[in-house]
Formats: structure tokens, sequence, C-alpha cells
């Protein structure tokens, strides 16, 4: 059973890194585009949209690793 815990803890750790390393991407991405007065303003909204849903699922996995802790 602690196996399977720590692979499970280990699984999410690394997919939170992926999903921070894409928002940041995301974030250089949009900087850039925001820079460029011809850019798709469409486009830019859109890269938005999908950085907050990456921040959204960063939030998820980053509470799910937190203990509970039954007081």
């Amino acid at each position: 059973m602690n196996d399977n815990v720590e692979t499970n803890t280990f699984q999410k750790r690394e997919q939170l890194k992926e999903l921070r390393c894409a928002h940041r991407e995301l974030d250089h991405e949009i900087d850039e585009l925001t820079g460029d007065p011809d850019v798709d303003q469409l486009l830019i909204k859109r890269l938005k949209k999908r950085k907050l849903l990456l921040k959204d699922m960063i939030v998820k996995l980053e509470s799910a690793l937190i203990p509970n802790l039954n007081a």
C-alpha cells in the first residue's frame, strides 16, 4: 500500500512539474504576442483561457498533494 501511495505521489509531482512548465511557456508566448500590434486578439484570448485552465489544474494537484490532516 505504501509503495502505491509513493508512486501516486511521484506521478502527481511529475504531472505538476509538466503543468507548471506548460503554464510558463504559455505565459512567455502570450507576452511575446501582446507586443505585436498585428496579432489576432482572439488567439491571445484563447491562450489566456488555456493558461487559466492550466493554473486551475495546478492548484487542484497541489491541493491533492497536501496531506489530509484530520484534526
